[in-house]
């Protein structure tokens, strides 16, 4: 299994085509993903790389983060365990203000 890298400060033109070839330079890719809204599709400035070996994924953050692409600062890590999120999406709703009839 491969090492998940996160990719941050990634410029909004950033494609999936683009990281890959990005880090293909230093190793096999075996999947690349810009993270977007849901709502507009707008890049949000990050993604994920997964790296084939763990000695690649390595030269990879060594050779990648802190260097520029288009204008910003690239920074690349070993990705973290995404975190338990709560269920429900938060909003108001429901209860008795008071206020209605």
């Amino acid at each position: 299994m491969g090492t998940k890298l996160y990719v941050g400060s990634l410029p909004y033109s950033t494609t999936e085509q683009q990281l890959t070839e990005l880090f293909a330079q230093h190793g096999t890719v075996q999947s690349a993903k810009v993270i977007s809204d849901r709502y507009t599709g707008q890049s949000r400035g990050f993604g994920f790389v997964e790296m084939a070996t763990n000695e690649e994924a390595q030269k990879a953050i060594t050779a990648l983060n802190g260097t520029p692409l288009g204008g910003r600062t690239l920074v690349v890590n070993e990705a973290r365990p995404q975190e338990k999120r709560p269920y429900g999406g938060g909003g108001g709703g429901g209860g008795d203000r008071g206020d209605r009839w």
